[in-house]
Protein backbone atom coordinates (compact mmCIF):
# COMPACT_ATOMS: atom_id res chain seq x y z
CA UNK A 1 0.00 0.00 0.00
CA UNK A 2 1.56 3.29 -1.09
CA UNK A 3 0.57 6.93 -0.90
CA UNK A 4 2.10 10.12 -2.21
CA UNK A 5 3.91 12.22 0.36
CA UNK A 6 3.85 16.02 0.05
CA UNK A 7 7.09 15.88 -1.98
CA UNK A 8 5.46 13.67 -4.60
CA UNK A 9 7.39 10.52 -3.62
CA UNK A 10 5.71 7.12 -3.27
CA UNK A 11 5.94 5.94 0.33
CA UNK A 12 4.64 2.91 2.17
CA UNK A 13 1.57 3.70 4.23
CA UNK A 14 0.76 1.98 7.51
CA UNK A 15 -1.50 -1.02 7.04
CA UNK A 16 -3.49 -3.39 9.18
CA UNK A 17 -2.59 -7.05 9.44
CA UNK A 18 -5.63 -7.91 7.31
CA UNK A 19 -4.53 -5.42 4.66
CA UNK A 20 -1.04 -6.94 4.72
CA UNK A 21 -2.52 -10.40 4.16
CA UNK A 22 -4.61 -9.10 1.25
CA UNK A 23 -1.65 -7.25 -0.30
CA UNK A 24 0.60 -10.32 -0.08
CA UNK A 25 -2.17 -12.47 -1.55
CA UNK A 26 -2.55 -10.09 -4.51
CA UNK A 27 1.23 -9.94 -4.95
CA UNK A 28 1.43 -13.74 -5.06
CA UNK A 29 -1.44 -13.96 -7.55
CA UNK A 30 -0.14 -11.15 -9.80
CA UNK A 31 3.64 -11.61 -9.63
CA UNK A 32 4.39 -14.84 -7.82
CA UNK A 33 2.15 -17.04 -10.04
CA UNK A 34 1.08 -19.17 -7.04
CA UNK A 35 1.97 -19.89 -3.44
CA UNK A 36 4.84 -22.28 -2.82
CA UNK A 37 3.77 -25.41 -0.93
CA UNK A 38 3.45 -25.10 2.83
CA UNK A 39 6.59 -27.22 3.26
CA UNK A 40 8.55 -25.03 0.86
CA UNK A 41 7.34 -21.93 2.68
CA UNK A 42 8.39 -23.42 6.00
CA UNK A 43 11.87 -23.98 4.55
CA UNK A 44 11.82 -20.40 3.24
CA UNK A 45 10.86 -19.16 6.72
CA UNK A 46 13.75 -21.02 8.31
CA UNK A 47 16.10 -19.56 5.69
CA UNK A 48 14.86 -16.01 6.30
CA UNK A 49 15.11 -16.42 10.09
CA UNK A 50 18.69 -17.61 9.55
CA UNK A 51 19.48 -14.46 7.58
CA UNK A 52 17.95 -12.34 10.35
CA UNK A 53 19.96 -14.30 12.92
CA UNK A 54 23.17 -13.56 11.03
CA UNK A 55 22.51 -9.81 11.24
CA UNK A 56 21.55 -9.94 14.91
CA UNK A 57 24.58 -12.04 15.85
CA UNK A 58 26.89 -9.64 14.06
CA UNK A 59 25.18 -6.48 15.33
CA UNK A 60 24.65 -7.48 18.96
CA UNK A 61 26.89 -10.52 19.39
CA UNK A 62 30.58 -11.13 19.19
CA UNK A 63 30.81 -11.98 15.50
CA UNK A 64 32.02 -9.39 13.03
CA UNK A 65 30.44 -8.62 9.68
CA UNK A 66 31.83 -10.22 6.53
CA UNK A 67 31.97 -8.11 3.40
CA UNK A 68 29.10 -10.18 2.00
CA UNK A 69 26.93 -9.31 5.07
CA UNK A 70 27.16 -5.55 4.62
CA UNK A 71 24.34 -5.38 2.07
CA UNK A 72 21.80 -6.91 4.46
CA UNK A 73 19.56 -4.91 6.77
CA UNK A 74 17.58 -6.00 9.79
CA UNK A 75 14.55 -4.11 8.47
CA UNK A 76 14.61 -6.04 5.20
CA UNK A 77 15.19 -9.41 6.85
CA UNK A 78 12.35 -8.84 9.34
CA UNK A 79 10.10 -7.96 6.40
CA UNK A 80 11.18 -11.17 4.61
CA UNK A 81 10.26 -13.21 7.70
CA UNK A 82 6.89 -11.44 7.95
CA UNK A 83 6.20 -11.98 4.25
CA UNK A 84 6.67 -15.74 4.52
CA UNK A 85 4.59 -15.89 7.72
CA UNK A 86 1.82 -14.05 5.91
CA UNK A 87 2.10 -16.48 2.98
CA UNK A 88 1.75 -19.44 5.35
CA UNK A 89 -1.22 -17.81 7.08
CA UNK A 90 -2.94 -17.05 3.79
CA UNK A 91 -2.54 -20.51 2.36
CA UNK A 92 -3.69 -22.22 5.56
CA UNK A 93 -6.66 -19.92 6.19
CA UNK A 94 -5.31 -18.18 9.30
CA UNK A 95 -6.45 -14.61 9.96
CA UNK A 96 -3.32 -13.25 11.63
CA UNK A 97 -5.09 -10.29 13.27
CA UNK A 98 -7.55 -12.64 14.99
CA UNK A 99 -4.85 -15.19 15.79
CA UNK A 100 -2.60 -12.55 17.37
CA UNK A 101 -5.46 -11.12 19.39
CA UNK A 102 -6.33 -14.58 20.75
CA UNK A 103 -2.67 -15.32 21.42
CA UNK A 104 -2.17 -12.09 23.38
CA UNK A 105 -5.25 -12.86 25.47
CA UNK A 106 -3.88 -16.35 26.20
CA UNK A 107 -0.47 -14.96 27.16
CA UNK A 108 -2.05 -12.28 29.35
CA UNK A 109 -4.14 -14.82 31.25
CA UNK A 110 -1.27 -17.26 31.61
CA UNK A 111 1.58 -14.84 32.30
CA UNK A 112 -0.16 -11.96 34.07
CA UNK A 113 2.22 -12.12 37.06
CA UNK A 114 4.77 -14.67 35.92
CA UNK A 115 7.38 -12.27 34.53
CA UNK A 116 7.01 -9.75 37.37
CA UNK A 117 7.69 -12.53 39.85
CA UNK A 118 10.71 -13.84 37.95
CA UNK A 119 13.83 -12.86 39.92
CA UNK A 120 15.91 -13.23 36.75
CA UNK A 121 14.10 -10.23 35.28
CA UNK A 122 14.50 -7.93 38.31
Amino acid sequence: METDDPGGERVAAPMTMRQAQEIVDQWIKNLGVRYFSELTNLAQLVEEVGELSRIISRTYGEQSFKDSDRESSMEDELADVLFVIICLANQTGVDLATALSKNLKKKTNRDRDRHRKNPKLQ
